[in-house]
């Protein structure tokens, strides 16, 4: 009698934990349900919600390219499961795999896709996506071909020869030794900003000496096995010609392409290891770092970057197919500037790449008086994260890679110790998100070649995976 009523005792708690029947399985992406989801060239992930009341299995049918956070999960009447779906960055062709969720007798399939490439058959150059991937990390050559000095100390002096210019902000005439130690140092791309109104006629002819040297240092920089940018740089900013205005855009567009169409001419026959940067820090007519006032300063950047697209490509030869990198205002990455900015239309897809520029905290990278961030701590953190994040975000949405162009921690009074914090950190925020940045200037010594700061430097690249 006791092992019998020890047998449906048993038997009864056996069947009290039985998983019951499934009768629901849905899921859902912000609310909305399902049956597929679809990614851009680039790395990312999607948050899923399960609604099953019954336990549930989940797998992928490729697990090269998506991985999920959880294979299993429990059923609940009054709330749902959530999973991650994160995917690869794709530099073939476009891609598909199943996610399958399998809860009792009901199954759910996801279809997952991925844009490729979608190079053009014969196209020459590597993709802005494969540019991003080869990336480790990158320096600007400032203060040295962008130099524009002004005032009647620098007039009185005129006429002036290129290394006067080249030299005027403090920077010795760049050799190829300078960027053989830069890119020895493990640098791969260097950013050369070049400045252009000064060095051009009445006519916006550019001076033949000037271009050349500007041909010269590009040179010396793939010469030295790197990737090199130039651009059109203090053109902008609180001194430049070049505005953020739609009433300016009319007149202002001819100038800009008249430079832009030099340039390309000069450099068509490059290979895909220059780019070309349409602008630097362009600002609207007040000169406003903030979000401009005006909404229609979005709609001149994005017709001005449409010029430069149209403008580059027409010259032909290499420059069909080049990567060519556009800009938010200012450089910037407030949600606002990022949402203003739109991909120019190119005649060959996945040539085109964004870039934005961060010092932030701007209180911990740069002397700010009485606002000054001396220790980098867990809120400087973050906000690099809340920046990274929110501009790898914007890129993933238009559907194009991006670069950090330009970051620093540049205020040199700032201890050592924590300006390494900042650079490890920034790091390895860039690279979650499937992203590098370049340096701006510092850390070496370009008169005696001398690493001054090479903890940072160290910094920099131990964090690289």
């Amino acid at each position: 009698m006791f092992l019998i009523v020890a047998a449906l005792f048993v038997q009864s708690c056996h069947d009290n934990d039985k998983t019951p029947e499934a009768t629901r399985l849905e899921v859902y992406k912000d609310s909305v349900s399902i049956d597929a989801l679809s990614f851009q060239v680039s790395s990312g992930y999607y948050i899923i919600g399960i609604n099953a009341d019954a336990d549930w299995t989940a797998s992928v049918s490729d697990t090269s390219w998506v991985t999920i956070s959880n294979h299993a999960g429990y059923g609940y009447s009054d709330h749902w499961s959530f999973m991650r779906v994160d995917v690869a960055r794709n530099l073939d062709e476009a891609r598909t795999a199943q996610l399958v969720i399998q809860s009792g007798s009901l199954s759910k399939t996801i279809t997952i896709s991925q844009a490729g490439t979608g190079l053009d058959p014969g196209d020459p150059f590597e993709s802005a996506y494969t540019f991003i991937h080869n990336l480790k990390l990158g320096y600007n050559l400032g203060n040295t071909l962008d130099a524009c000095p002004s005032g009647s100390w620098w007039d009185q002096k005129a006429p002036h020869s290129v290394s006067d210019w080249e030299t005027s902000w403090g920077q010795p005439v760049t050799t190829p030794e300078i960027i053989n130690a830069i890119a020895e140092r493990g640098f791969n791309v260097i950013r050369v900003p070049v400045t252009w109104y000064v060095h051009a006629d009445e006519n916006d002819v550019i001076d033949t000496e000037w271009m050349n040297r500007v041909e010269e240092v590009v040179n010396y920089v793939l010469d030295a096995g790197c990737y090199c940018i130039i651009n059109v740089m203090h053109d902008t900013g609180s001194d430049g010609w070049l505005r953020a205005d739609i009433d300016d855009y009319p007149t202002s567009t001819v100038r800009f392409q008249k430079f832009w169409q030099q340039i390309a001419n000069r450099f068509r026959n490059y290979d895909d290891r220059l780019l070309f940067e349409a602008f630097n820090e362009i600002l609207d007519n007040a000169s406003e770092w903030g979000n401009p006032s005006k909404s229609s300063a979005y709609e001149a950047i994005n017709r001005y970057e449409q010029d430069f697209v149209n403008t580059v490509r027409a010259t032909g030869g290499n420059n069909e197919y080049r990567n060519l990198i556009i800009t938010t205002y200012g450089a910037g990455s407030t949600a606002e500037k990022l949402a203003g900015l739109s991909v120019p239309t190119d005649k060959h897809p996945n040539h085109i790449l964004g870039s934005v520029h961060t010092y932030d905290p701007y209180n911990f990278c740069n002397d700010n008086g009485q606002y000054n961030i001396s220790v980098f701590d867990s809120s400087c953190e973050e906000e690099v994260a809340a920046v990274v994040n929110r501009t790898a975000n914007r890129f993933d949405q238009l559907g194009i890679p991006f670069i950090f162009g330009e970051f620093g921690a540049i205020d040199e009074d700032k201890t050592m110790s924590e300006r390494i914090k900042y650079a490890r950190y920034v790091v390895k925020q860039m690279q979650a998100r499937g992203t590098t940045g370049l340096w701006w200037m510092g850390l070496i010594n370009r008169n005696n070649l001398t690493w001054y700061e090479d903890e940072i430097v160290s910094a920099l690249f131990e964090s690289l995976n």
